[in-house]
């Protein structure tokens, strides 16, 4: 086994994993699921994975699973159903394991609460609970040489809760899954009185005693009104102010056509079309995730405003045409600078907490690559080139695999960081290393004659 904790002095085996997943979010888990999958069909080509995760468990949006939030996406859009609808890690097949098959049914609905299919991730994580490491960190991807060639790597982990203690596993190819991190406005940064949207239940239930009793939250889209949804129910005392440069909340576009950009087939139509075209595509077709709202949300909102302009008590304000100027951390809250984009004055709140609902953009994977974010290729714009298969297209000499798990809306479209795609995408990964483990095993066998010709 080609695991070495080099406080431990244990020698490195010889053997390189197939696969070493770092992060095991929905991304990874879809993939260890393929990979599962595949290796029960064909024991002969069973493919030699594992997978490195910061969090102690597994976790997805854990601060932001709102009691009574919906997801957006079917459930049939599942880690398996688009991919094999007979796996045994369908939704389907977890609601059937916890007896609710029947009345999941009864509801009529494609949209389980984001509880629920959060439980069916953690239903799949716990049965690869053997292949994971969790509490660990990556520090380092080292190259690891033959000749003038790298053919391998070493994934260098060290212990969350001791640096100390490190770990090193060897891999002919790597899938980056480590997620979005949060987009904060500029000039802004967190703190115990800023939050952004991810952390919205580890500190808000935390709130004793409200100095100010009222809350900011900044941004248009579904995590801005579930967050301003959340608090004005949570606290009845408080006044809640959510800020955003629109004149309303805009709803998403999930009409039946414009969901096909969601398809497996679209990704081809983007991975092949120009480069104006999949500009043009991801304009026409952002209001479908960014910066849109659930309808319903949209118009449960507009009720409760109105109801309180009725009754004379108005704690719910929309601060519409508004734009954050900043944010002043205080001792006892923050406070928020605005400016009316329409008359131009500017007002400060002070708040207990001001919530940044303001996004996620991708890791870029040559962060973590070291030696060999040099060897990958980039486009006109400077970004990493990648294939079809989402390896990132390598110097001639790097014959390591880099998957990546998100951060290819350039290449591959809108679904890039969403799980709409994620069962066809790790069925294509999963493919892709077959197709390297049977290109590599030739390569040896080509060496090997070589040697006896030599010899």
């Amino acid at each position: 086994m080609s695991v070495h904790r080099e406080d431990s002095g244990q020698a490195v085996g010889d053997r390189a994993h197939d696969l070493v997943g770092i992060g095991f979010g929905p991304s990874n888990l879809a993939l260890a699921i393929a990979v599962a999958d595949h290796n029960r069909r064909d024991t002969d080509r069973a493919l030699r994975a594992r997978f490195v995760e910061q969090q102690e468990r597994f976790g997805w949006h854990r601060g932001m699973l709102l009691e009574g939030a919906t997801m957006q996406v079917s459930f049939l859009k599942d880690l398996v159903t688009m991919r094999d609808p007979s796996s045994r890690f369908s939704f389907l097949m977890y609601l059937q394991h916890r007896g609710r098959l029947a009345d999941f049914i009864n509801q009529k609905t494609f949209f389980p609460t984001r509880i629920e299919f959060h439980d069916y991730f953690e239903w799949c994580a716990t049965q690869f609970a053997g292949s994971v490491d969790y509490g660990r960190r990556v520090t380092e991807i080292r190259p690891v040489r033959t000749g003038d060639r790298v053919g391998a790597v070493d994934v260098v982990s060290e212990s969350v809760s001791d640096p100390a203690d490190r770990q090193v596993l060897k891999t002919v190819n790597v899938a980056v899954g480590t997620g979005l991190k949060p987009r904060l406005p500029e000039g802004v940064t967190q703190g115990e009185h800023v939050w952004h949207t991810r952390d919205l239940l580890f500190r808000a239930p935390g709130l004793k005693n409200l100095r100010h009793r009222r809350f900011v939250v900044v941004g248009a889209g579904q995590s801005a009104a579930e967050a301003v949804d959340y608090l004005h129910r949570t606290f009845p005392d408080a006044e809640v102010n959510a800020v955003f440069t629109r004149y309303g909340y805009s709803p998403a576009d999930d009409s039946p056509f414009a969901n096909r950009i969601f398809d497996p087939s679209a990704v081809d139509d983007f991975f092949t079309a120009p480069e104006q075209v999949k500009q043009d595509l991801y304009g026409y077709h952002r209001n479908t995730n960014y910066s849109v709202v659930d309808g319903d949300l949209i118009e449960q909102l507009y009720r409760t405003h109105y109801q309180e302009k009725v009754s004379g008590r108005e704690r719910l304000l929309f601060l519409n045409t508004t734009e954050l100027r900043g944010v002043e951390h205080l001792a006892d809250g923050a406070r928020v600078v605005v400016r009316s984009l329409t008359t131009g004055q500017e007002e400060a709140l002070d708040c207990d907490a001001v919530v940044m609902a303001t996004g996620y953009q991708p890791v870029d994977p040559r962060d973590l690559l070291g030696e060999l974010a040099g060897d990958c290729l980039t486009d006109e714009q400077g970004r990493v080139r990648v294939d079809r298969d989402y390896r990132v297209l390598m110097a001639d000499h790097i014959d390591v695999g880099v998957y990546l798990q998100g951060g290819t809306e350039h290449t591959h479209g809108l679904t890039s960081s969403l799980l709409s795609t994620l069962a066809i995408r790790s069925g294509e990964i999963c493919d892709s290393l077959l197709l390297r483990q049977t290109a590599q095993a030739l390569r040896a066998d080509r060496g090997r004659e070589i040697d006896t010709v030599l010899g």
